[in-house]
């Protein structure tokens, strides 16, 4: 007999009143997660020369794309990850038009001036506009990623947030930013700034009306984890909700402002954030082989009146 679709039915679930011992709230986040020595040291790394530290950026901002699209991130041309230049910050780092994400190598990542624009090879002209827009009105920005996935696009119908379903999106906990209004595809300078307006100066990440989503980060590999976990949590929020509009009867428990508040504190640091992408980041450079993700990285040197030793520069 095969079986019929029925109410799922609810369970009253008695609890004990509890008091709630959060500890650990005199040690750093890394301090707090690790037991029995720090993970990673301090998480940031620190290097002898600009160069060194260029080196290790570029290599790891391959390492995210190929992670992004290991996670189905891609859609064409469109997505785009940017990382300022740790000797000149008003130059950036993005990626090529129409270079496929799994496929992306430190040398293949293109260096742009984020006032005149002038780049070392074409670069997607919209993202250029969001992302330049945001580096100048965030001077704590360092890394910026935008892509247009499945849940992101689908919850982005509803122009609002995330609620505090559960522990890991306590990362957002009051830095969630919405831009309420499409303004269709960005090919003016005025909607880049409408976006980096909407961000605000404190938001961490962004849902964009009808687009997609946005994250920011003091390094990308913070960057990157949190749009993961950002995308995740538009997953899960369209799950629960689809959930309890099939049962009424379902009772959604959001977490309280004061636990929100107290695992942002102790998750939401940007050397932790460094330590939660290096597991995904050492996946890809293993996965891809020695030196293939590095490839090209020894040529990426920037002269001081920005004439690059590779491609011919261009204009947007």
């Amino acid at each position: 007999m095969a079986p019929s679709a029925t109410e799922i039915p609810t369970v009253e679930v008695t609890k004990q009143p509890l008091q709630h011992v959060h500890g650990a709230e005199e040690k750093t986040p890394l301090e707090a997660i690790s037991h029995g020595g720090l993970v990673l040291g301090a998480g940031i790394p620190t290097f002898p020369s600009y160069a060194e530290h260029r080196k290790h950026i570029l290599i790891h901002t391959a390492a995210v794309f190929r992670d992004f699209s290991r996670k189905g991130f891609t859609e064409g041309m469109s997505g785009h990850i940017s990382v300022r230049d740790p000797e000149f910050p008003e130059y950036i780092w993005m990626n090529p038009l129409c270079k496929h994400f799994g496929l992306m190598t430190a040398g293949d990542l293109i260096c742009l001036d984020v006032n005149s624009g002038i780049v070392s090879a074409p670069a997607n002209a919209a993202g250029f506009l969001i992302h330049s827009e945001i580096h100048k009105a965030r001077p704590d920005v360092h890394a910026i990623c935008h892509c247009h996935t499945m849940a992101g696009r689908a919850w982005s119908t509803f122009a609002t947030g995330l609620e505090m379903l559960n522990q890991d999106v306590c990362n957002f906990y009051d830095s969630i930013a919405v831009y309420s209004s499409y303004g269709g595809i960005v090919f003016a300078e005025e909607e880049g700034r409408n976006i980096a307006r909407a961000l605000g100066a404190k938001n961490k990440v962004a849902i964009l009306l009808n687009h997609g989503l946005l994250s920011t980060g003091s390094t990308v590999d913070e960057a990157g984890f949190l749009f993961g976990l950002l995308d995740r949590g538009c997953a899960i929020q369209l799950q629960v909700e689809a959930a309890r509009a099939g049962n009424p009867n379902l009772k959604k428990h959001v977490i309280s402002d004061e636990e929100a508040a107290y695992n942002f504190r102790m998750a939401s640091e940007k050397n932790s954030l460094y330590c939660e992408a290096q597991p995904d980041i050492e996946y890809e450079l293993a996965m891809a082989g020695p030196g293939v993700v590095e490839k090209g990285v020894e040529n990426m040197v920037i002269d001081y009146e920005f004439s690059l030793r590779g491609p011919q520069q261009t204009e947007i």
